[in-house]
């Protein structure tokens, strides 16, 4: 065995890098494929599978067009995102602050927990993405439809 093993080195010496491989690894592999979907255009057939919702019931789900619209995102365009899928564009700014909360958390070493996944809000964001979905299906939701 070797001399110290088993004992904290100082405080935030050598940890601190690893514990911010997930985050990046995280942060590394979204930013691959927001890349990837901004440079394979979803709009031209042949380089994604189509909704399996809307292929067999011919009604959007919640995701549909949120290729179109992350396309339009790398491309700068967020009226056209907007446009696609609002309910995508809308949880991006939440994606974005849960992950950096989670970075700093593992840069500090602290516990990432959160209050924000309350069952409260989860059911409630639930509900949120249900009413989106039939509301987008109805005629006078066409306007949320991509």
């Amino acid at each position: 065995m070797t001399a110290g093993a088993g004992r904290p080195g100082p405080p935030g010496t050598s940890r601190r890098p690893r514990a911010l491989l997930v985050p990046a690894g995280v942060a590394a592999l979204a930013a691959g494929v927001f890349a990837y979907v901004g440079t394979v255009d979803p709009n031209a057939p042949g380089h994604y599978p189509p909704c399996p919702f809307l292929f067999i019931t011919g009604w959007y789900c919640p995701g549909c067009g949120t290729l179109r619209t992350m396309h339009a995102l790398a491309h700068g365009d967020l009226a056209g995102a907007l446009g696609l899928n609002p309910l995508a564009v809308a949880t991006i700014p939440f994606l974005l602050f849960w992950w950096g909360r989670w970075a700093v958390r593992s840069w500090q070493g602290r516990p990432v927990r959160t209050t924000l996944a309350h069952p409260a809000y989860v059911w409630g964001f639930l509900v949120l993405v249900i009413v989106y979905w039939v509301v987008r299906n109805l005629p006078f939701g066409r306007f949320l439809a991509p």
